[in-house]
């Protein structure tokens, strides 16, 4: 399993919007154009969909498990990602880990990885502004 993780002084109930609403995804990730049948306002667990890439490519996905306030996972073909947000005093850590075959998640780390440790810091900082913690966004 591959593991990316960015502390913030936002606590877990402002980072939450920002990883749990697909209509959110956009203020993080400049690649998801999109998502449908996922659930909304949030993410809802069991519901299949698909997110809308940079270029127009939809992507099936399935969301696998929703823990409300901490944590949502989907699978998306043979790999499966885990959003989370973990309270650490105060604030928090947001984090993405990514898990499938092996041979994948050495690839994964190398491409997708930076990207994945660069949204945790995009969302972290984010969630610190709008929790009233930072300066302006």
């Amino acid at each position: 399993m591959l593991r990316y993780e960015t502390a913030s002084a936002a606590p877990p109930e402002a980072v939450w919007p920002l990883l749990a609403r697909p209509d959110r995804w956009n203020e993080w990730a400049w690649h998801v154009r999109g998502a449908w049948g996922l659930g909304s306002p949030e993410v809802r667990a069991g519901a299949r969909g698909a997110v809308r890439l940079l270029g127009g490519v939809p992507v099936p996905v399935r969301i696998t498990g929703v823990d409300r306030g901490r944590s949502w996972g989907w699978q998306a073909g043979p790999l499966h990602f885990v959003h989370r947000v973990d309270p650490v005093g105060e604030g928090s850590v947001v984090g993405i880990d990514v898990d499938g075959p092996a041979a994948l998640l050495a690839v994964v780390g190398r491409t997708y990885g930076p990207w994945c440790r660069h949204v945790t810091r995009v969302i972290s900082e984010r969630a610190t502004v709008e929790g009233g913690r930072g300066g302006g966004w």
